[in-house]
């Protein structure tokens, strides 16, 4: 464990030996082609080149390097590190809110996502977030445990110019019933033939959204209160999102206006 350790403290200790390795691992590199992409000395790749070539990492090809096939395999191991951190440092604000349990992908597919945390200037960012996808979006899908007022609203103001299709919980639906403006904006939504509004049979433990070709997935803590947005393009997140939605469509039934007048 501690020369594998010190093995990887050798690599992360230097961006110059990180760069070097995964040139080399992509394909032959001159001298001078490893100096342009590091910036570094000759004497400092004299050094770099002459510690991987002790290691076996590197071999020299006529008037070059490559990487040997433990060089190459040393550099796809670090690469993958490097993402799983890039993507943890991501995701360190929220993952005390992520319903990761849910969420059956690699979390290895929100490195590129947009997370939209409140600030003291802006504590509804997350949630504006959301509703700027839907409102440029000409396809939205949704399932959720939660369905709020400004949602609804934008939902409403858009019909006609839009698709739109959601799962709700229950206890989503009985919250927006119970408040005499927003059951009348929710019959508005059922009612129209661009819009559709289905009741899940069971929980859906989270908030999900895809505006056109955008997964959104809003985060919110125990109490409900909204910590984060989080969107991605990824195809596999589009995957999972699609195939949940479609889960909970089948198990479950439509609300329909006349449930909304009882």
């Amino acid at each position: 464990m501690e020369e594998t350790l010190a093995e990887i403290e050798f690599l992360a200790l230097s961006p110059n030996r990180v760069t070097v390795l995964e040139s080399l691992a992509e394909g032959r590199r001159s001298r001078s082609e490893l100096a342009e992409a590091t910036g570094a000395s000759q004497a400092t790749l004299g050094r770099i080149l002459g510690d991987f070539e002790e290691r076996d990492w590197v071999t020299r090809v006529g008037g070059g390097y490559e990487a040997t096939a433990t060089g190459r395999l040393v550099a796809d191991g670090f690469r993958d590190l490097l993402d799983v951190m890039a993507v943890e440092r991501e995701l360190r604000e929220v993952v005390a809110y992520l319903p990761t349990g849910a969420m059956e992908f690699d979390l290895r597919h929100l490195a590129d996502a947009n997370i939209v945390t409140p600030s003291q200037t802006r504590p509804n960012a997350p949630l504006q977030r959301l509703l700027e996808l839907v409102r440029e979006a000409a396809s939205v899908t949704a399932f959720s445990h939660a369905l709020n007022d400004q949602s609804l609203s934008v939902v409403a103001d858009g019909l006609g110019d839009r698709e739109f299709e959601a799962v709700l919980t229950r206890e989503a639906v009985d919250s927006l019933t119970a408040d005499e403006t927003l059951r009348a904006r929710l019959s508005r939504v059922v009612s129209d033939p661009s819009a559709g509004i289905r009741v899940a049979h069971d929980d859906i433990p989270v908030a999900v959204t895809i505006a056109d070709d955008v997964v959104n997935i809003l985060v919110r803590d125990d109490s409900g209160v909204v910590q984060a947005s989080v969107d991605t393009t990824d195809a596999a997140v589009r995957e999972w999102a699609e195939r949940r939605y479609e889960h909970y469509r089948v198990h479950s039934d439509p609300l329909t206006a006349e449930d909304l007048s009882e």
